[in-house]
């Protein structure tokens, strides 16, 4: 049996009023990092990272809003570039000071990414390759990342443990969100463990078994059922 490490590392640090699921992943081999959703908290997340011992490598963004996209303008102004999302969220990232007004976190800022992302994209990270996969939905141009080799992925507010992410949204898609769960997610493997925009981490296999909303149970039943509430 391969005893091996996985190739990557993986640190969860809640941030903003609304406890967003800020991921910090890593190569192990050459110790390079990116940050995923610094929704703020920007001091204490670059501490963090420092303290891990880790290069910051780039910062990786799922979707607009403002408790994944938050600090991400600050954390830029130390020379890293912005990756993600895809262009069909600009007008979120437009919106997120107006949102942290709403917050109470005056301090967040729009921006401009350095990189858009689209389906297919293929990031590097040290020595770990991830895919891209825009899984629209929740917001219209949300994406998720994974890494085969590690079998992980963070993918933002598509789904959670026992719940998925809200469709009340200005150019939210209940149907788009469901599909792309079924055909983006589901095709990765039941094996692959996810860190979700909010809540305890779960994997593929437990959510197609379980989840009220998308298991296949569910999606056998009509109609499906919409999340009243929950994480945003």
């Amino acid at each position: 049996m391969d005893q091996s490490p996985p190739p990557i590392g993986v640190a969860i640090f809640p941030v903003t009023p609304l406890q967003q699921n800020c991921t910090l992943v890593w190569c192990r081999k050459t110790l390079k990092a990116a940050i995923i959703d610094p929704g703020g908290s920007v001091d204490a997340l670059l501490a963090a990272v420092a303290k891990q011992g880790l290069a910051l490598d780039a910062i990786w963004i799922t979707h607009g809003h403002l408790d994944h996209a938050g600090g991400a303008a600050e954390m830029q102004e130390t020379g890293l570039d912005i990756i993600g999302p895809h262009p069909d969220d600009q007008f979120w990232i437009d919106g997120i000071p107006a949102q942290g007004q709403m917050y109470g976190l005056p301090e967040a800022r729009s921006f401009t990414p350095t990189r858009w992302l689209a389906e297919g994209d293929v990031l590097t990270l040290g020595e770990t390759i991830w895919e891209v996969y825009h899984c629209p939905g929740h917001t219209p141009g949300h994406v998720i990342f994974f890494n085969r080799e590690a079998r992980f992925a963070q993918v933002g507010d598509v789904l959670f443990q026992g719940s998925v992410g809200r469709t009340d949204f200005p150019r939210s898609d209940h149907g788009a969100l469901l599909n792309s769960v079924t055909t983006k997610l589901w095709p990765l493997g039941d094996d692959v463990a996810f860190v979700p925009g909010h809540g305890p981490a779960s994997t593929f296999g437990a959510e197609r078994r379980t989840n009220p909303f998308v298991s296949d149970q569910a999606l056998g039943r009509a109609p499906i059922a919409r999340p009243a509430s929950g994480p945003s």
